[in-house]
């Protein structure tokens, strides 16, 4: 029988500021309605991260609780709590909202790096916030701090204390074998949801030809131990997602990685992206996983074992 593919989507994020889109999700209304539209196009996980009034993004437990039951009693998708944060953000505080609301999956970055938005700035002339300049300046000299305790930590206090399982971000191929050091140490358990990460300034770039490097790699450390899933930035969105498909992979789209769908089209809903990468899994002959296969595929608690 053939496979199903999976849909991730990220919602709002931490990278994009309100001044690129008028259409980025900010407040917890928006956050719950944009992810509970993307549920019903078809993703099966919703990325989430939330934002302060002005856009800031936040890592605050009780402003996630703002649309986390909200999204809980209105879809079946499984929620997935981020622990990227933001570039202003301890790892502590990182990890806050996650140790507080308990959900089925977290994110999980594989590795310390340069992470760098700044080259957006020349493409930017106005801002609606005072913040938003500064945030994205402040990413020439910012490294994303993900130190092998800082991931052991997590492993710890959220996959051993709380059940959680893991969407491991991996932005270059270095990342995959630290995925590899923790499971050959048992720390984390098969099988493992590999979130291959392309096209941000400091990781690897959007060729089609790393993304196979990339499964090449990791079919070679965790052979049929795995699932993967492919991020692409910015435009390279949905060009990564059809290459992904077409090699049994899985999806992730969403607002938080790219706000557009296609050249000079803005996307004004993250159901949007979710629906077009829907028709081109389609398109190929692929069905879309639900809710329940994405769970059982991944070894999930379950949504009534969360914490909201």
């Amino acid at each position: 029988m053939a496979r199903s593919a999976i849909i991730t989507c990220a919602v709002t994020g931490s990278v994009h500021t309100p001044s690129m889109s008028p259409h980025l999700p900010v407040s917890a209304d928006e956050i719950a309605t944009h992810a509970i539209e993307a549920a019903e196009a078809g993703a099966a996980i919703l990325h989430l991260h939330a934002r302060h009034p002005d856009g800031r993004p936040s890592p605050a437990p009780e402003d996630f609780a703002a649309f986390l039951p909200r999204i809980k009693q209105n879809c079946d998708a499984v929620v997935n709590i981020t622990t990227g944060g933001g570039s202003t953000m301890t790892v502590e505080e990182r990890m806050a909202a996650a140790l507080a609301h308990g959900p089925e999956m977290c994110s999980l970055n594989m590795g310390t790096m340069n992470f760098g938005l700044f080259p957006v700035l020349d493409r930017m002339r106005t801002f609606k916030h005072d913040w938003e300049e500064p945030f994205l300046e402040a990413t020439r000299d910012f490294v994303f701090k993900n130190t092998f305790l800082d991931i052991e930590t997590a492993l710890d206090r959220l996959g051993e204390g709380l059940g959680v399982r893991f969407e491991f971000e991996c932005y270059d191929v270095g990342h995959l074998y630290t995925l590899k050091h923790f499971a050959d140490r048992g720390l984390v358990k098969a099988p493992y949801f590999v979130q291959f990460v392309l096209g941000v300034l400091g990781g690897i770039g959007p060729e089609r030809e790393n993304l196979v490097f990339m499964k090449q790699t990791a079919d070679r450390l965790f052979g049929d131990d795995y699932e993967f899933s492919v991020l692409g930035a910015g435009r390279h969105q949905m060009p990564l997602a059809a290459v992904s498909l077409a090699l049994g992979g899985n999806v992730r789209v969403g607002l938080e990685d790219s706000l557009t769908l296609g050249p000079g089209k803005m996307a004004e809903r993250n159901a949007d992206q979710v629906r077009q990468v829907r028709k081109i899994a389609e398109g190929l002959s692929i069905d879309i996983a639900s809710p329940a296969e994405a769970r059982a595929r991944l070894n999930l608690k379950g949504g009534d074992a969360v914490g909201f």
